[in-house]
């Protein structure tokens, strides 16, 4: 499926600014973290212990953040599988997104390793569990991860196949732009099969916790509701950059957003409709308004992603671009809601076991993290063409 090249441009200007240099130190501030971590161990910086073994590392930077990115999933299965090729031009700016959101996701996992020595073993075949959940997450994240590596290449080589000072790597560019044109079916099938395994599997891990997992999130139906919030936070995702990239950059709105905002009701009422059965099956309604601040979650999970899928079907505001950004903005919070409640807040231990909180060395990694998403978002759409040229009408396809 050829790629033109006027579908995408370059967003010129200035890398080093005011906003690089003050993301830039929070970045340092938290690798010398990450160091003093490495060098002294995890307990020097972290609220985590035996009977709260997974944090923020892992709730905000794997479960949230890897469901953040999954706009490039949601835009691959638009495109390549029910053929709405009018959302194309979106495309490379989802799969940055979900490249530096998975890649991330890898380094927290790093990060999180008690003994990150060990994690070669990772590689030896014969050390590998294929009965867990968390081996399927981790080789899935890692795939995915190239995968996505492999759908931006294309932007690099366009960008560097216009570099005539050097003819023999222009050449080298070209010709691989062109391979990688050739198997981007093969590229795209395991870029969505995988999302669709290891999403899942972030659900099907919290099974096995048995009665440590609250009544109310506890279930059976824990994988189905984790791939289907990874939908719902894969179309905010889409969404919220896209407006937020029109705004702060001063470019026109992306009217395509109007299309992809009609996935919202499928997708949410989904959600609401397996949750409900969620709770049905496992007897746990009885919990949903005597559990203190976990009921409170639950509820606020149902308002926040039931709302859009109101104000799309029901409002004139789902017709304009403040009620779809309000709805995006809703639909994160309603996913960070429920995983966050499977991951930390639903979570029980045995007495004996203080709450968990995260301390300031985990807050300030993660958030280092989150804007090296930004940080390095923002510099490639200077470098490579990533944004859509909204000059261009109709299907590319067709030139």
């Amino acid at each position: 499926m050829a790629v033109h090249h006027h579908e995408y441009i370059i967003r010129r200007g200035n890398i080093f600014t005011p906003t690089f240099y003050i993301t830039t130190a929070l970045i340092i501030l938290a690798v010398l973290i990450v160091m003093y971590r490495y060098w002294m161990g995890m307990g020097y910086i972290t609220n985590m212990s035996d009977g709260y073994p997974w944090g923020t590392w892992k709730s905000v930077n794997v479960s949230l953040g890897a469901a953040f990115a999954c706009g490039g999933y949601v835009l691959a299965i638009l495109v390549y599988i029910f053929n709405k090729y009018k959302y194309h031009h979106m495309v490379r700016s989802g799969v940055l997104v979900s490249m530096f959101g998975y890649s991330l996701a890898g380094l927290a996992v790093m990060i999180d390793i008690g003994r990150p020595w060990n994690a070669i073993y990772f590689f030896v075949p014969s050390n590998w569990q294929l009965n867990s959940a968390l081996f399927e997450v981790a080789l899935c994240v890692m795939a995915y991860t190239g995968v996505t590596m492999l759908e931006f290449l294309p932007a690099v080589f366009e960008r560097t196949s216009l570099i005539e000072k050097y003819p023999r790597f222009s050449a080298f560019s070209k010709k691989w732009y062109h391979v990688l044109e050739k198997i981007t079916f093969l590229i795209i099938a395991i870029g969505v099969t995988l999302p669709s395994m290891h999403q899942s599997s972030l659900g099907t891990m919290l099974i096995s916790t048995g009665h440590k997992l609250h009544p109310l999130w506890q279930s059976n139906f824990i994988p189905l509701l984790f791939l289907i919030t990874a939908f719902i936070m894969g179309i905010a995702s889409i969404i919220l950059v896209s407006m937020l990239t029109s705004k702060l950059l001063h470019r026109p709105f992306e009217k395509s957003i109007y299309g992809i905002s009609k996935l919202i009701p499928y997708a949410t009422i989904t959600w609401i409709v397996v949750r409900v059965i969620s709770l049905t099956t496992s007897g746990a309604w009885g919990y949903l308004f005597t559990s203190g601040l976990n009921s409170v979650f639950v509820i606020l999970e149902f308002l926040t992603i039931g709302i859009p899928a109101y104000i799309i079907l029901a409002t004139k505001l789902g017709k304009s671009k403040r009620g779809v950004f309000i709805c995006s903005c809703l639909m994160i919070a309603g996913v960070c809601l429920y995983r966050l409640g499977v991951y930390l807040l639903g979570f029980n231990v045995e007495a004996g076991w203080n709450r968990y909180f995260p301390s300031f060395g985990e807050t300030l990694t993660t958030t280092a993290l989150l804007l090296v998403i930004l940080w390095g978002y923002v510099i490639l759409i200077k470098l490579v063409p990533v944004l859509p040229n909204l000059n261009v009408k109709g299907d590319p396809r067709k030139d």
